[in-house]
């Protein structure tokens, strides 16, 4: 068949597997068994360095993909650090180093945080990515390819399942 011929180009919706581990070679990150993500090629839906690998990947081709820092969450930005009263949180929050942390700005906007430092009076919030200066090591199993429909196209990301083949 003609289908085994598709690989990974921009347009393209890609359902892959895919497991995520860090250089101490543990999983911490991957897609349910038999649950496969789905994403429009292109559109910056997952971490850009992998992306960029992926270009050519064909179906049902299994590859082990390393992204650099600078190409997944960047690096430690010193100044994404910030220091937050005690009396911000509740008084019965347990505070714990490393503890992630959802915070809001005055926007509105949330952010994901977490601890880096208790201190007597304040707490002090990382808010880098947890994956920030890591190198990411991705096992990927392309399991489908499919054009995307205008619509996708046009909304920029792909619409899961319910579309026949």
């Amino acid at each position: 068949m003609a289908d085994t011929l598709l690989t990974v180009a921009d347009g393209m919706v890609v359902t892959m597997d895919y497991s995520l581990r860090l250089d101490d070679g543990e999983v911490i990150d991957a897609s349910a068994e038999g649950e496969p993500i789905q994403f429009l090629q292109g559109h910056g839906e997952i971490v850009y360095g992998l992306e960029q690998a992926l270009y050519g990947v064909a179906v049902g081709e299994q590859r082990d993909l390393s992204v650099a820092p600078a190409d997944g969450y960047g690096d430690v930005d010193p100044h994404a650090f910030e220091e937050v009263p005690l009396d911000a949180f509740p008084s019965d929050a347990p505070l714990e180093l490393d503890m992630e942390l959802q915070v809001s700005d005055t926007a509105g906007e949330t952010y994901n945080a977490h601890i880096a430092e208790v201190r007597p009076e304040t707490v002090l919030l990382d808010l880098n990515h947890p994956l920030a200066s890591e190198t990411l090591y991705f096992s990927v199993n392309v399991v489908s390819l499919r054009q995307a429909t205008s619509e996708e196209l046009e909304h920029g990301h792909a619409h899961g399942h319910g579309h026949s083949h």
